[in-house]
């Protein structure tokens, strides 16, 4: 089937703009747009039409004639509405009315900090119906969706009054046109910062803990803040980010996590706060590191502030960063530093089977995990106190590495002195990623 042929299909079909026509054969040429190639297309039939007045004698005449006529009263007037201001039954003269979009997403977007934004588009059910229609009884093979023209072309009109880029990759800002609901949402690509903190004191967990009692809706129990610790590094973090980047909300992703009654000292844990749907996109590293470090008080410092991508969240998550501790170690009866030195000797270099901790097996898979042992030596030994180090692959127990955990953690400390060992202190000195 030609082009004209399949233009006549469409036009029996009823009234139609020129976007909607020129969109049906828009991947048959380059260097027009749609409306353009609509006009053409009306055009040739047209004069198809009178060629067939002219030339021909026949009953013919009469449905060819038709055909042209009615391209003619609906071809294109200069603002791009028809001459005869009939409605395109495809779009619903949603073409005619795009500046109205462009309108609304400019509101939208006044206010937020961003260098670049893509248009997108939620189709109501009607308009979608309509294209098929179109596309099945015209036989057009050639088209190109209705949201894809609409987001081009109200695209266009944005960048113009806004002055801001296009980006398909990674826009800073999702502009959506809801056609269900005759409105504009935003999607506010968030701020990534990266860094190292270290927590200084004990007693504070990495990221905020509802309430066991009332699931963070708040009762007597937590005293109304819905907490089960009244701060956490996450929000000793975020609360300065709340400010400089005057987002709706934050989220934390750090390199694993250290449990609430340890220290993480040396270089610190590596770590994102996420700002989300952030207002403000330029951010004074400088600033913000001495704004977290002031107002955490001695029980967090933060170094090392970058931004960057999503996928370095990804990466942090997946990562199995080998990690050294410092541990104090009590026994419960008397050993010899002779034997305490053998048992460290045969931990390290091993490798430790270690069945999901009881402390934690309410919250993750209870299965058996195979960790190493780099190295583990003694620092001090006296009075039945030893202060040891430990390094080792990421997400080995090193509690239960002491204890044994009634022998879900083989080999350990306690089967290998004869003696129950218990971890009394807890200081992770590295994360080394």
């Amino acid at each position: 089937m030609n082009i004209l042929e399949t233009a006549k299909k469409i036009i029996h079909e009823g009234p139609i703009c020129d976007h909607c026509m020129g969109r049906q054969f828009a991947k048959l040429s380059t260097g027009l747009t749609n409306d353009e190639r609509g006009r053409a297309i009306k055009l040739a039939l047209a004069m198809d039409g009178d060629r067939v007045l002219k030339d021909d004698a026949d009953d013919t005449i009469l449905t060819e004639l038709s055909t042209s006529s009615r391209y003619a009263r609906m071809s294109s007037s200069k603002d791009g509405g028809s001459v005869e201001d009939e409605e395109c039954w495809v779009c619903l003269g949603l073409f005619d009315n795009l500046d109205v979009w462009a309108d609304r997403a400019a509101a939208a977007l006044e206010g937020f900090e961003y260098s670049t934004f893509l248009v997108g588009t939620k189709m109501s059910g009607l308009l979608s119906e309509n294209e098929e229609i179109l596309w099945t009884e015209s036989g057009a093979t050639h088209a190109e969706q209705f949201k894809s023209e609409l987001n081009r072309e109200v695209g266009k009109l944005i960048a113009a009054k806004i002055g801001k880029e296009v980006e398909f990759k990674q826009p800073e800002i999702l502009v959506t046109l809801n056609l269900v609901k005759e409105e504009v949402s935003l999607q506010v690509r968030s701020v990534y910062i990266q860094g190292r903190y270290r927590k200084l004191v004990r007693g504070i967990p990495q990221t905020r803990w509802p309430c066991r009692t009332c699931k963070g809706r708040g009762c007597e129990t937590c005293n109304g803040t819905g907490k089960q610790y009244p701060e956490s590094v996450d929000e000793l973090v975020s609360e300065p980010l709340f400010t400089a980047a005057q987002c709706a909300d934050t989220k934390f992703h750090g390199a694993g996590r250290e449990d609430i009654d340890a220290l993480m000292l040396g270089s610190g844990r590596p770590f994102v706060i996420e700002a989300v749907r952030p207002i403000r996109r330029t951010i004074d590293l400088d600033e913000l590191t001495k704004a977290i470090n002031d107002s955490a008080n001695g029980k967090v410092e933060v170094e090392g502030l970058n931004v960057v991508q999503r996928d370095v969240v990804e990466m942090l998550k997946t990562s199995k960063a080998d990690k050294v501790y410092n541990l104090k170690v009590t026994f419960k009866g008397s050993i010899s530093e002779e034997k305490l030195r053998s048992a460290l000797d045969t931990l390290s270099g091993a490798q430790i089977n270690q069945q999901t901790p009881q402390r934690v097996v309410h919250r993750r898979a209870d299965i058996i995990r195979k960790r190493r042992v780099h190295d583990i030596e003694l620092v001090k030994f006296t009075d039945e106190v030893a202060m040891i180090t430990v390094n080792c692959e990421g997400g080995l127990y090193v509690k239960e590495l002491v204890s044994g955990d009634d022998k879900r953690t083989v080999p350990s400390l306690t089967e290998l002195v004869g003696t129950q060992a218990v971890v009394t202190e807890l200081d992770v000195i590295k994360v080394d990623i």
